[in-house]
């Protein structure tokens, strides 16, 4: 299936829309989410195709800031997975050392409930959720998983 490229500039309060691969097609759209839509009719009208036999790339043309802002969100989100993970494996230890899920949970700064969570198997988890339940307390102490 052939991929094309919509080009988009915001100019006054519009988006301009322009196709590379497919010189002559042009469009507009008021709103970025609009963009799509319009270059696909553009396309399939000038190829004389179905709008659906083919697939697009919106690529909009947009400030430094935006792309900084981008970047800075995709750290984020590398960051707070790298947190998750170091703190399974923290929980997991302190557990396995035989703090309890209290004292485990005080240190590392989220609840008690979290701890169990993040402690748990996969297997444990997947059930919990196709029962619609919630994990059983206990005495406060859990076995690493």
């Amino acid at each position: 299936m052939a991929t094309y490229t919509a080009t988009c500039t915001r100019t006054d309060n519009w988006w301009a829309i322009t196709v590379a691969e497919l010189p002559g097609v042009f469009s507009q759209a008021r709103r970025l989410d609009q963009v799509e839509a319009m270059a696909r009719d553009a396309i399939a009208a000038l190829l004389d195709v179905s709008p659906e036999s083919f697939d697009i790339e919106v690529r909009p043309e947009v400030p430094g800031e935006v792309n900084a802002a981008r970047r800075a969100r995709a750290r984020l989100v590398e960051a707070e997975r790298s947190a998750e993970e170091a703190t399974v494996e923290a929980a997991r230890k302190l557990l396995a050392e035989g703090y309890t899920v209290r004292d485990a949970g005080k240190l590392l700064g989220i609840s008690p409930q979290r701890v169990s969570q993040l402690t748990a198997s996969k297997t444990k988890l997947r059930k919990v959720g196709q029962r619609g339940g919630k994990p059983a307390t206990g005495s406060g102490r859990t076995a690493a998983a």
